[in-house]
């Protein structure tokens, strides 16, 4: 038996600081619809997905959560396991960076980079981005700020470790002008032109940050992201640690969003460059998933649930938005109207109405045994057996959204296919021959689609060889038009449920309902204002993180008398807070007032948005008057 060609696929490494989103979810079933086509089509498929959980962010939202970093880790790799699970997400090995193998991997890696001198020990001194955690020259700033996130920089200084990055500018921009390394293209000129012109040596540890894996030889520093994170892709086949999957080094495909292309194209393949291992074959940058015109964003709040989404539609409606809504490499917008068109035009009408009629005509007019007719070769089947080399050319460009829209032009092909041979008139005119060949081409047709659909809709695609009385095939390969000699259907089953679009658009946007136990305390409010408060120790009182905020924008929130929804500036960061002051206060009034913010205060969810915590409020009567501070401050000053 041949030995099978390998592929080794990755995520990137997601960032568990806040809830899991939409975002998230695109990157993850783009590379699984890739590896599952791998498997399908011969190939020995290592895929890989997992979590970076070190850092000055989880650091902090650990301390607001009131939990140790690991515990506020350990709950969100929870949950994003179990969203992989409902996506019914195949990975080979899910790694976390406070795996101990890992942890020992990263210290090896950066003790032999120090011993060979790519590693040496200075004090930087330049802007750094604490939202990034990423340190920038002067020239490397956009208007001022940190040309990732677009936020304000700050002027550090700090004794460092640092990886000789600029020693590798030759290769690197050798690697990124003479290969294919970078997809798409349109990303080449970006990393040479924005970063390669300009290139530093990199700070890769940190003594600000104590949540990180120690320097072994300098306990007093933390190994920064860098070497840290980016290592997972080789300590995940045993890299220093038995080597057991080394064999699938280099990785065939790094996928990441085109926001860390810098540091998988630049830093990546310098530290690989350094070890005297290979770099990867090809990083694809893709798109950003759009919502309302940004970037989704956990800091933003502009995020579709998947869990909610998968749960009310199914795993395969949500699987096939992903993949065929977005053009790959570019950006696409999420809205839950263009979710549930796509639903009802490709799954229910176009799809699910093939399957349904083709098998209900088999069992009409056949018994639900149709066999394998004397002629049946005609343009259609002609088109059918072209299908597999399209599905295959835009699956090695990686291309979903183009595998996925030269299946359904096949799946429209079918439907027009039934119109223009009208199986109904062929059997009142007695044609039994020409209606067997028309039938059998039909349940063929659906058989190849089936197949093709495995990578991406396998639970919808399992169920459609099941109507048509066929086993799931193990491999894509060889797999021709003609090959089945019967077919014994089953009743043909209803695939997919048509929905009422303008129904499940005022369900989806409409507000979370209070629980009965918050109604209550809201009805009873009045009464407890006179209770004796319990006192806490002066320890519990510094517990509060008070800060000064800003008001940027202020609206009325729907269908909420009382409610206002604030946009707060605190510090470098944006927040948004619901307040019960709109008896009192205009939005117009609010803008441009300093509040006084309780910033670690667990976020909760009112009239269906999240809250980010309170803003401090004197009674005066009926109505509240706002804390503010006697005179403008920065937003973000401690208040103490």
């Amino acid at each position: 038996m041949a030995k099978k060609e390998k592929f080794y696929i990755t995520t990137p490494l997601y960032y568990p600081s806040g809830k899991w989103h939409l975002g998230h979810s695109y990157t993850t079933v783009c590379c699984d619809a890739i590896a599952r086509y791998k498997r399908l089509t011969g190939y020995d498929v290592f895929y890989l997905t997992g979590t970076d959980e070190h850092g000055q962010k989880i650091e902090e939202r650990a301390t607001l959560a009131g939990k140790t970093p690991k515990q506020f880790v350990d709950e969100l790799v929870d949950d994003i396991k179990r969203l992989w699970a409902l996506l019914d997400i195949k990975y080979d090995k899910f790694i976390r960076t406070t795996d101990d193998y890992h942890v020992k991997s990263v210290q090896d890696i950066f003790t032999k980079l120090y011993e060979q001198g790519d590693i040496y020990k200075a004090t930087y001194k330049g802007k750094y981005c604490t939202p990034c955690e990423s340190f920038w020259t002067p020239s490397q700033l956009v208007d001022g700020k940190c040309p990732d996130c677009g936020r304000d920089v700050i002027d550090a200084e700090e004794e460092s470790y640092f990886f000789r990055l600029s020693k590798y500018k030759e290769p690197l921009k050798k690697l990124l002008t003479e290969t294919d390394f970078l997809e798409p293209k349109s990303r080449v000129n970006e990393m040479v032109n924005n970063f390669l012109s300009d290139l530093n040596d990199l700070a890769v540890s940190r003594t600000s940050v104590k949540w990180g894996i120690p320097v072994p030889f300098d306990p007093k520093h933390s190994i920064y992201v860098w070497v840290d994170a980016l290592s997972n892709y080789v300590n995940a086949l045993g890299y220093n640690n038995g080597e057991e999957n080394m064999d699938f080094w280099p990785a065939d495909l790094h996928m990441v969003g085109k926001e860390i292309v810098r540091f998988h194209t630049i830093i990546w393949p310098a530290i690989l460059m350094a070890l005297g291992l290979p770099t990867p074959k090809k990083v694809y940058g893709h798109g950003w998933m759009l919502f309302g015109g940004d970037k989704m964003s956990k800091s933003k709040g502009n995020t579709a649930d998947p869990f909610v989404l998968a749960d009310r539609y199914g795993i395969d409606a949500l699987r096939y938005y992903l993949l065929r809504e977005i053009p790959f490499g570019s950006d696409g917008t999420y809205t839950d109207e263009a979710f549930l068109t796509r639903i009802n035009a490709d799954l229910v009408n176009d799809l699910g109405n093939l399957v349904k009629r083709t098998v209900s005509m088999a069992n009409q007019y056949f018994g639900g045994t149709v066999g394998k007719p004397a002629a049946w070769k005609c343009d259609y089947t002609d088109m059918a057996d072209a299908l597999f080399a399209k599905v295959d050319k835009a699956m090695n460009k990686y291309s979903c959204s183009e595998a996925l829209e030269e299946i359904f032009a096949f799946v429209s092909a079918s439907n027009k296919y039934i119109d223009l041979t009208a199986p109904w008139a062929l059997n009142k005119a007695g044609e039994t021959a020409k209606l067997q060949e028309v039938i059998y081409n039909l349940l063929e047709g659906i058989r190849l689609i089936a197949g093709y659909l495995l990578p991406f809709i396998p639970n919808g695609a399992e169920r459609i060889f099941k109507d048509i009385g066929i086993a799931t095939p193990e491999c894509l390969n060889g797999i021709k038009f003609g090959d089945t000699q019967c077919f014994k259907v089953g009743e043909g089953e209803v695939l997919y449920k048509r929905l009422d679009i303008k129904k499940e658009l005022e369900e989806l946007s409409a507000p979370i309902e209070e629980k009965p136990e918050e109604k209550k305390v809201e009805e009873k409010k009045e009464e407890k204002a006179e209770e004796v408060k319990k006192e806490i120790s002066i320890d519990e009182f510094f517990n509060t993180q008070l800060k000064v905020a800003e008001v940027i924008a202020c609206e009325k929130v729907e269908k909420a008398d009382k409610l206002l929804k604030l946009t707060l500036k605190v510090g470098d960061e944006t927040r948004t807070v619901v307040s019960g002051i709109a008896k009192s206060y205009t939005p117009e009034e609010m803008v441009g007032k300093q509040v006084v913010l309780v910033a670690n205060l667990k976020p909760a969810k009112l009239r269906g948005i999240v809250s980010e915590g309170m803003v401090l409020c004197a009674t005066d009567g009926d109505k509240v008057v706002l804390v503010s501070p006697e005179r403008k401050v920065i937003p973000g000053s401690e208040v103490c």
